[in-house]
């Protein structure tokens, strides 16, 4: 993690501020001031912060975000395009995303104040559940495609116009359930255990399927429910419970990705 981002993820700072720190000397590492914005915090690592060691947080808070169309999911647009941290309070300005959904999607959003919990979730194979409305009729190839998988040599089709990523390989899908499918217009829910940039539309568009409208209606065992569009909820004590667990079992299969201790 970059050091400007771990102080910011433990302290009061923001990341612009943890810069200025930084640029002023006040922070170091074993008794040696660093300078660098780019440095790589490594594990175990003690930074100090005006002499003061700055303590990893013990605790961690998940947020769900309800994401509105129209919104990046970034800390600033370079175009001034809305980003989602213009909607959310100010006391969420050092929350880290859990994943994206695009410019033009909607939908459940996670993000966490701890990045090691982020991370997991984000790498993780756990259920996001979409509803989407594609733009013509979805044939059989599609719908065997969407059971067995596709690889593509070129999956630029539904990707945005700046990506440098050609091929793509696309894992079976968790689950679908078509909901109408005409000529003109079709509606799906669809389950993925993958977050890869902008991979539904990509793989609709490779069967000439426009994604029209994008929705995340779940996470896990997290789910959108009745959210209003731009509010936000704290997880519940039954989804922290199931968060918990999930994380035993990441910390048991690989146990130094153990996050710190949770609330």
């Amino acid at each position: 993690m970059r050091l400007n981002q771990y102080i910011a993820h433990h302290s009061k700072y923001s990341r612009r501020e943890a810069d200025k720190l930084i640029l002023e000397g006040k922070v170091s590492i074993k008794h040696k001031v660093i300078t660098d914005f780019a440095y790589q915090v490594q594990e175990g690592e003690k930074i100090y912060l005006n002499d003061k060691l700055l303590k990893a947080k013990e605790e961690y808070t998940i947020i769900v975000y309800h994401k509105p169309k129209g919104e990046l999911v970034s800390k600033k647009d370079d175009r001034g395009r809305r980003v989602i941290f213009d909607s959310l309070p100010k006391r969420f300005a050092h929350f880290t995303p859990v994943g994206r959904l695009d410019f033009t999607s909607e939908g459940l959003l996670l993000l966490s104040d701890n990045v090691k919990v982020a991370r997991t979730l984000m790498e993780s194979n756990l259920e996001r559940v979409y509803l989407l409305k594609l733009s013509g009729k979805i044939q059989e190839n599609v719908f065997d495609a969407m059971e067995s998988g596709l690889s593509l040599s070129d999956a630029s089709a539904g990707a945005h116009s700046k990506s440098k990523i050609t091929r793509m390989d696309f894992a079976p899908f968790a689950g679908y359930t078509c909901i109408k499918n005409t000529s003109k217009y079709s509606k799906i829910k669809v389950a993925i255990t993958e977050g890869k940039n902008r991979e539904l539309r990509r793989f609709f568009a490779h069967f000439g399927l426009e994604v029209l409208d994008l929705k995340r209606i779940a996470y896990g065992f997290v789910h959108l429910n009745n959210l209003p569009s731009q509010k936000i909820r704290f997880l519940e004590r039954k989804e922290y419970n199931k968060l918990h667990a999930f994380l035993r079992e990441i910390e048991s299969k690989n146990p130094q990705n153990k996050p710190k201790e949770t609330k």
